[in-house]
């Protein structure tokens, strides 16, 4: 079955879509808050991180309660930061975009599993500069446990894994000449094991370009940070779940475009 079949289908799928992503961006969102703490994302109440109060739940509907509480918690008082709506908004378009880019597939389950790992190591790059392997772990069994139910071919797979250890290895040995070169860390360990987790997801021409853009993102990143906190550090993760989110969903039809500028 397909969503595009039915109009009214379509509109009930999106919904559904938008709904289920705001949930899970809200999940995220406090998934990366634990890790960052050593904190198991699994298990407990999620409560405020001023008093402890432990949320209702009409305190845990996504966006709704942010506004109903006009963004401060019921127990402190304390004002609860405009990043949870945010994360809650922009996974829920991510998950329509999902959606509506692989329709009803096993391949939508396996990139949405994708997509919630680039974001939850996203959120932890950003509060604490950590890319969590479980994430790396979590992606790659996604990949592999679609494959009996979506296989591309033997030819489509070897040049994914040939893709990954290109990518990881090959990231690798620039990062440790880099890191003699300058007398310091030049790319992070996790950093590359996300490129070679990407390799798997985009193969070689899309791992490439995801590395192009991620670069040009880092740096734009890199100066707005620096411009407003001095000499601050800003992690390149982000900038690479960015760049692999924007080629899993659009990297068919941004790579013609290129190519067709060439002509």
């Amino acid at each position: 079955m397909s969503i595009y079949e039915y109009r009214p289908a379509l509109v009930f799928c999106v919904f559904v879509a938008a709904a289920f992503g705001a949930v899970m961006g809200s999940f995220l969102n406090c998934a990366a808050w634990r890790v960052v703490r050593g904190e198991s994302f699994v298990r407990g109440r999620s409560r405020c991180p001023g008093c402890g109060h432990v949320l209702g739940a009409v305190e845990l509907i996504p966006v709704i309660s942010w506004l109903l509480q006009r963004g401060r918690c019921r127990g402190c008082g304390q004002r609860i930061s405009v990043r949870y709506p945010l994360t809650e908004l922009g996974f829920a378009l991510a998950t329509v975009l999902c959606l509506l880019r692989f329709d009803l597939t096993v391949l939508c389950l396996r990139n949405y599993v994708f997509l919630c790992c680039l974001f939850l190591l996203t959120l932890t790059d950003l509060d604490a500069m950590i890319i969590p392997d479980g994430c790396h772990i979590a992606a790659a069994l996604a990949w592999l446990a679609a494959l009996p139910f979506a296989f591309p071919g033997w030819g489509s797979v070897g040049l994914s894994l040939l893709s990954a250890v290109v990518f990881g290895g090959g990231l690798l040995a620039v990062s440790l000449a880099m890191d003699k070169l300058l007398g310091r860390d030049s790319l992070g360990g996790g950093d590359i094991k996300l490129f070679a987790v990407a390799g798997l997801y985009l193969g070689l021409v899309g791992t490439l370009f995801a590395l192009l853009i991620a670069c040009v993102v880092g740096l734009a990143l890199h100066a707005l940070a620096r411009g407003k906190s001095g000499e601050r550090a800003f992690p390149f993760g982000p900038s690479i779940a960015l760049s692999a989110a924007v080629m899993l969903l659009y990297g068919a039809p941004l790579v013609e475009w290129y190519l067709g500028l060439m002509h």
